[in-house]
Parts: structure tokens; C-alpha cells; sequence
């Protein structure tokens, strides 16, 4: 697919500069480039992809035609949702499956060349570091705080959670209620504390395999699923109020 042949990576490190080879070629063509990549991307024309290169570069081509592929292929038929979506919408769907092409190219590697679980957790350490090529485009680095957030402390702290809270959807986190443990050197908290730990709508204890979510107003926790909320619903809601909130607001 890439023309002229690229060193097969066989290590950790050779694997890491691949991935990021190519992350700068598919970002280059989301962001510098894009104009050129738009054109290029005709819905008239038969099933595109979008490869980032190692060397840097990116394309838009045909898919292989080997079947299998020698590599995992990127998203094929790109172009036919160029003209049928907002262009930013349509970037972002772009770039969401250059991710997860990366990896599938990245973890390709990694198993035909016998890397281990230490080497393989290595190497995702590495490729998590860097932005997405989503956040990139979208300029979404909410993720990448919250990371920073959680390594600063050994606990989430109540004013912490609510600091990561206050970015856009920062309440859509599926992250562990506060409890009165982990915080009890912040005495004026306690009170919320106790109240995050359990769901406000069914009195349940959090689970870590659940996905909850926080009112803005009254900052109870609730379980998505007692009050009807998905995490992609969730993405869309900017600021959250749980039914009690809502109907006292409705009264006034």
C-alpha cells in the first residue's frame, strides 16, 4: 500500500516510533492538510482509506488488494460520508477510526512478534502519553487531565473530583463516587461525601462496573440506569439535573 517499503518494527520502541510515524501523517491530514484530504476524499470515487505512513505522511487510497491484508486496513468508504454530515463532524469520525486503526496496527506487531504482557503494557504507556488524534482534532483533552488529575494523588479527593467535574462533560466520568474514607482530612466535605457514596435514586453503593453520574445541583451520584442516562446520552448533556432537582425547578 505504501509504496516504497518501511523497516518492519520488531521491538517495543521501533513499534512506538511507527505508531508515531504514522499518528503525525493522519494528523497532518485532519489538521494542515485538510483541505487537500477533503478534495481527495470525492464520495463519487470507490471505497477510500486514510493511511498515516511511518515516514510521516499520509494518503488516500484504495485498500489493499490482498486479502488478508499484510496489516490490519483502516476504515474503508471514508468519502461517502464526506457531503452527508457536518465537515467537523465528519473529521471527528475520521480521526476516531485513525485511533483505533493505530492501535490495531500497533498490537498487530506486538502479537506477530511474541511481545509479552510487560511489553505490551509498556508499549500502550507510551501510545496512551500522546493526545489522540480525536482530542487533536477536536481539541476534547479531557481525558489526558483527568490522567494527570488522578497521578497527582493516591486518592480522589472531593475537591478534585469536582475540579475535573467543572470541564464540559466532566460530569459524564464514570469514576467512583468520593467516600467518607477517602477524604477524611477535608471535614466541611464529609456531609457531601457520605451523601456520593451511595446512588440517590435506589440507595445502592457504587459499583465500579456501573456508570454513574453526578448533578450539577444538588451533587448526589445516581446510577445511570435508575435515572435513565447513558454515557452517550451523557456526552451530549452539558449540565446534568437529576429528576428531584428538576421537578423542584419546575415548581418555582
Amino acid at each position: 500500500m505504501e509504496g516504497m517499503p518501511h523497516p518492519i518494527p520488531r521491538t517495543v520502541e521501533e513499534v512506538f516510533n511507527d505508531f508515531k510515524g504514522r499518528r503525525s501523517g493522519l494528523i497532518k491530514a485532519l489538521t494542515t492538510d485538510v483541505d487537500k484530504f477533503y478534495q481527495q476524499c470525492d464520495p463519487e470515487k470507490e471505497n477510500l482509506c486514510l493511511y498515516g505512513l511511518p515516514n510521516e505522511t499520509w494518503e488516500v487510497n484504495l485498500p489493499v488488494e490482498e486479502v488478508p491484508p499484510e496489516l490490519p486496513e483502516p476504515a474503508l468508504g471514508i468519502n461517502f460520508a464526506r457531503d452527508g454530515m457536518q465537515e467537523k463532524d465528519w473529521l471527528s469520525l475520521v480521526a476516531v477510526h485513525s485511533d483505533s486503526w493505530l492501535l490495531a496496527v500497533a498490537f498487530y506487531f506486538g502479537a506477530r512478534f511474541g511481545f509479552g504482557k510487560n511489553e505490551r503494557k509498556r508499549l500502550f504507556q507510551m501510545i496512551n502519553d500522546l493526545l489522540t488524534i480525536f482530542e487533536v482534532v477536536t481539541g476534547n483533552v479531557k481525558q489526558l487531565k483527568d490522567q494527570s488529575a488522578n497521578h497527582n494523588g493516591s486518592s480522589k479527593s472531593k475537591s478534585s473530583a469536582k475540579s475535573r467535574q467543572s470541564e464540559p462533560q466532566g460530569k459524564m466520568v464514570k469514576m467512583s463516587p468520593p467516600s467518607k474514607d477517602e477524604d477524611e482530612s477535608g471535614e466541611e466535605d464529609e456531609e457531601d461525601d457520605e451523601q456520593g457514596a451511595t446512588c440517590g435514586a435506589c440507595g445502592d453503593s457504587y459499583g465500579t462496573d456501573e456508570f454513574w453520574i453526578c448533578c450539577d445541583i444538588c451533587e448526589r451520584w445516581f446510577h445511570g440506569k435508575c435515572v435513565k442516562i447513558t454515557p452517550a446520552k451523557a456526552e451530549h448533556i452539558k449540565q446534568y439535573k437529576c429528576p428531584s432537582c428538576s421537578s423542584k425547578r419546575a415548581r418555582v
